[in-house]
């Protein structure tokens, strides 16, 4: 299928929910409305908003500090993922001794970890950050910790036959393998990294746009969530295509599903 074809698809899906919210909202069905306003809004109420909020320049400073937020939860994160992930899969006694311990931390609820945050590092950027942090590496850590446990026995014994160093298992056999397995997870962490600093802003700050949907939530403004919630999906997905550019950059090498064919 081509990229053309692909991406009219994906708007057709679009365009169909947003008809049948803004139909199912607003026109009564058998008698009666299906998804009452006042609880779902409509589509034309959250546009609205989203074109006042740019309109008024308001979103702008929002937007900014939730950026800068997940952008550094997302490089610390996958930074420290990978290099702690390379570190156990290839030190298996140590990978051993704290498994017990990675697994406990990782299984903290992370909205309970919000407010511990907030105490130690107050309600600036930092605890924002913080929980973000929680939420990325813990899913590059183990992606990039399989990519290279599970590199093939005869790959590496034909570089080591052949003369490789370490360091040139680690550079041609190695990271490539775990190339595969991280991107699979930076996809993944980008959403968290976002979740974590708007739920972070959500529970304690005076911006952001996690910030903007709590203010909405609290005075019934569901056209005000919704608007936020649509504005923070658009934010990711703009993430995540540039790491999809950066994807395409550093894997050449991967065939594509096309390479395959006749």
């Amino acid at each position: 299928m081509s990229r053309p074809t692909l991406f009219a698809l994906q708007v057709l899906v679009a365009v169909v929910c947003i008809v049948l919210w803004q139909v199912l909202s607003t026109v009564p069905v058998f008698g009666k409305i299906l998804l009452p306003p006042f609880f779902f809004s409509n589509p034309l109420d959250v546009f609205s908003q989203i074109v006042k909020w740019f309109a008024s320049g308001v979103i702008w400073k929002h937007l900014g500090i939730t950026l800068a937020e997940s952008i550094l939860a997302f490089v610390i994160g996958s930074l420290g993922g990978v290099l702690v992930g390379f570190w156990f899969a290839r030190q298996p006694i140590v990978a051993a001794v704290f498994d017990p311990y990675v697994k406990m931390v990782n299984a903290l609820p992370r909205v309970v970890l919000a407010p511990i945050f907030a105490l130690w590092l107050g309600l600036g950027i930092w605890s924002k950050v913080a929980l973000g942090v929680t939420l990325v590496f813990f899913i590059v850590f183990f992606n990039v910790y399989q990519g290279v446990k599970e590199v093939s026995r005869t790959v590496l014994d034909n570089g080591r036959m052949l003369g490789m160093s370490e360091r040139q298992l680690m550079q041609h056999v190695y990271w490539p393998s775990a190339l595969s397995w991280m991107f699979s997870s930076l996809h993944t962490s980008v959403g968290f990294a976002v979740v974590g600093a708007v739920v972070g802003e959500y529970l304690g700050s005076a911006a952001g746009l996690g910030y903007l949907i709590q203010q909405a939530e609290g005075v019934f403004d569901v056209a005000g969530v919704f608007a936020g919630m649509f504005v923070l999906s658009a934010f990711v997905i703009l993430i995540d295509y540039g790491v999809t550019l950066v994807e395409r950059r550093l894997l050449v090498w991967r065939p594509t599903a096309s390479d395959g064919r006749g």
